[in-house]
């Protein structure tokens, strides 16, 4: 990033691009609470209300500029109602290998990530990993969708799900298919490995050789409908693996 960045003019987001911005108070709040290093400048709107005063008294403690600058806001904003935008370069996280992992698998739709992301960080899980080709984590629109939730993760992205294999240690993997093993039926080992669970597409699901992998679980649901919403077969997946120990021998 060249070293007038500040003067730069900030152009509507582009995946290519080496930075990207958070849109809202409370999303601007916690990415300078939480990556307060990657944060570059806050863009604020005249018509900000007390949020304005948290925001400049936690970049003044992290020595972040701050700028009034409505012009920019709409530009770079499609809602009318956005008064905080907080520009930062895009990084990269190492999964921790002895934690717990969720594992996307070639995810589309903006809204679902970032919903999933909110969802994981709620139930204690810190480390997400994103199997290409897959929406772009560091959109504005995945950032809003998480309510800054993105930046409370350790976020690794991969060509393939064999790179990601070589990197996560030594663990157990619970892909969730519609031919796996009724989630209720599982039992579990009080010296189990750390674990991954496995999500796919939300139109195809995970390819059928994740059968092969690991224990493949299934959510059991009335036969009304063939399956579950992404961020609803997430959500129970995540929560009951959460309170699993009721679940252990």
């Amino acid at each position: 990033m060249p070293a007038d960045f500040q003067d730069m003019k900030i152009r509507p987001y582009k995946k290519d691009l080496p930075y990207s911005y958070t849109c809202g108070v409370f999303p601007t709040i916690e990415l300078m609470d939480n990556c307060p290093s990657a944060v570059l400048r806050i863009i604020l709107s005249e018509k900000i209300g007390k949020g304005g005063d948290l925001i400049r008294e936690r970049a003044a403690k992290a020595g972040i500029p701050v700028v009034v600058d409505d012009k920019t806001i709409g530009r770079l904003s499609p809602k009318d109602n956005c008064f905080a935008i907080g520009v930062f370069t895009k990084y990269t996280c190492a999964l921790d290998a002895i934690r717990n992992h969720i594992v996307l698998v070639n995810p589309s739709d903006m809204g679902n990530l970032g919903t999933i992301i909110r969802t994981l960080t709620a139930f204690g899980f810190q480390d997400l990993a994103i199997i290409r080709p897959c929406a772009d984590p560091f959109d504005p629109r995945v950032l809003r969708a998480s309510m800054g939730a993105a930046f409370r993760i350790r976020l690794s992205m991969y060509d393939t799900f064999e790179a990601y294999q070589k990197v996560c240690g030594d663990r157990e993997f619970y892909p969730f298919m519609l031919n796996g093993t009724p989630m209720e039926e599982l039992t579990f080992s009080k010296t189990e490995r750390p674990y991954s669970l496995l999500f796919g597409n939300e139109s195809s699901g995970l390819p059928d050789r994740f059968l092969q992998l690991g224990t493949p679980v299934r959510i059991t649901h009335e036969n009304t409908v063939d399956s579950l919403n992404l961020t609803i077969a997430a959500g129970i997946g995540i929560h009951w693996f959460t309170h699993r120990k009721e679940n252990t021998q």
